[in-house]
């Protein structure tokens, strides 16, 4: 969906064909950060809500793909921004359902389970991403690339009641007492299960040290992602503008993906250095749409990749270090609690990045050297 923002957006300008009214930048009058919030705060509020309901995983992963369907259509077919946008909302609904559920969901499986998690949600950016850009690049137009993506809901389907093979209580019984004894020695000598409301909101303080060093990542990198992206732009190169958008997306989820899937071989403790290092990608963006001062593409496309590292990085780290941290028997709320965290970073990164994309576009086109 975010890779399909700028043409989502675009459709419904026809009165200026899609290039805005400011100047010559070209910029879109609704900054595809509006998409970001439509495809961030129905995720957030689901992600809010879903530690301190009932676990009924098979109803949880039905709701998340028949959201999924509903999205898909809704974008394909709509002939008002509204209804493109419900499409959105509801896509955005079924990944708030899907991520809250499957990362509690692996505190019932072996802490290895979060590398290969990570490593898949970091493979889904690329395949969206990826999949979309190739088919629009090879003709099909935006609704029927939409509805070629129904595949995708079928597939999570057959993968989760068909294909995962589901744990079993003897081996929970001795992988939890396994994971108490490890993290017994690494963190408190003995927890309490969480079982009222109170003793979740009392507990939640002690997630900080994971939450805001990913929620500043992620505010970082959307901030990039949604507010700047768009306002990058080479002339006289072999991609189209609405190309330049769709490519530099797919480049970020090959950076997260590749992050995402390297845990076991290299391990971060130091979190907060992550949010460091993408503010500074944040300035080198903000000077960049500003003055136009990159001599090439290619040097986009390099930060880019290291932006797609470090977003990928904080999100497998943060996980994989509560993993070994966190007690077993706090570890399912405190893994559903966390996930939050990058969709709180996205959805004010879409706050920011509006009038910082409506500022810049009202600035005068400056000349690349």
């Amino acid at each position: 969906m975010l890779s399909a923002a700028h043409d989502i957006i675009k459709q419904f300008e026809k009165e200026d064909d899609g290039t805005g009214v400011h100047n010559d930048r070209q910029c879109n009058i609704v900054s595809t950060g509006a998409i970001l919030l439509a495809d961030i705060i129905p995720s957030l509020m689901v992600k809010i809500v879903a530690p301190y309901i009932p676990f009924w995983v098979n109803i949880r992963v039905f709701l998340a793909i028949l959201l999924q369907i509903a999205g898909f259509l809704l974008v394909a077919f709509a002939e008002a921004e509204w209804m493109a946008i419900l499409g959105v909302i509801a896509t955005s609904a079924s990944s708030g359902i899907g991520e809250t559920t499957f990362m509690a969901y692996t505190g019932k499986f072996n802490k290895n389970v979060i590398s290969t998690w990570s490593s898949g949600t970091g493979g889904a950016g690329v395949i969206g991403s990826l999949s979309y850009a190739g088919l629009i690049s090879a003709g099909l137009s935006p609704k029927n690339t939409m509805l070629v993506m129904l595949a995708f809901p079928a597939i999570e389907s057959f993968a989760f009641w068909v294909v995962l093979r589901k744990p079993s209580g003897l081996y929970h019984e001795y992988q939890d007492s396994k994971d108490a004894s490890e993290s017994t020695r690494l963190t408190w000598p003995e927890e309490e299960p969480l079982v009222t409301w109170k003793d979740k909101l009392m507990y939640s303080g002690q997630l900080m040290k994971y939450m805001i060093p990913l929620t500043t990542v992620y505010l970082f990198e959307y901030f990039i992602n949604q507010g700047m992206f768009e306002l990058v732009y080479f002339e006289n190169i072999f991609l189209d503008k609405e190309s330049q958008y769709r490519w530099l997306n797919v480049d970020y989820q090959i950076g997260v993906f590749i992050s995402r899937s390297s845990v076991n071989l290299l391990t971060i403790n130091k979190l907060w250095l992550l949010s460091v290092f993408q503010l500074v990608n944040v300035v080198y963006f903000l000077f960049e749409v500003i003055y136009f001062f990159t001599p090439s593409i290619w040097i986009i496309f390099a930060i880019v990749f290291w932006e797609g590292l470090l977003g990928g990085g904080a999100y497998v780290n943060t996980f994989y270090k509560m993993s070994k941290e966190v007690h077993p028997v706090r570890r399912e709320f405190a893994m559903g609690c966390v996930v939050q965290s990058d969709s709180f970073g996205i959805a004010l990164a879409g706050f920011l990045s509006m009038p910082v994309h409506n500022a810049i576009c009202s600035l005068p086109k400056p000349i690349r050297l």
